[in-house]
């Protein structure tokens, strides 16, 4: 159970972390953010496969498809937004 409680208090902390550093960020910079936000997504998507994969019990399993989702609709919705984002300096012809 200790390791349980370590676990979701570094977890609420890194939320709280993540949220306050984000909010901090110039709107200049958010682009080159989010890229670095979806390399990281893509760790999690290939980490969360490993775990679905290799794990017993079936909470492992079912947080790991989960990961996956979420981790896919970010890079996702990602890139879309940076697509359209470049697309504004794109020249027309």
């Amino acid at each position: 159970m200790g390791e349980v409680l370590v676990s979701l208090y570094v977890f609420v902390i890194a939320g709280f972390l993540g949220f306050e550093l984000i909010n901090k960020v110039p709107p200049t910079l958010h682009t080159p953010l989010m890229s670095g936000a979806n390399a990281m997504s893509g760790i999690t998507i290939i980490g969360a496969l490993t775990l679905a994969t290799v794990a017993e019990p079936r909470v492992s399993v079912l947080l790991g498809a989960l990961a996956i989702v979420l981790a896919t609709i970010n890079v996702v919705g990602g890139f879309l937004v940076t697509d359209r984002m470049l697309a504004t300096f794109r020249t027309r012809r």
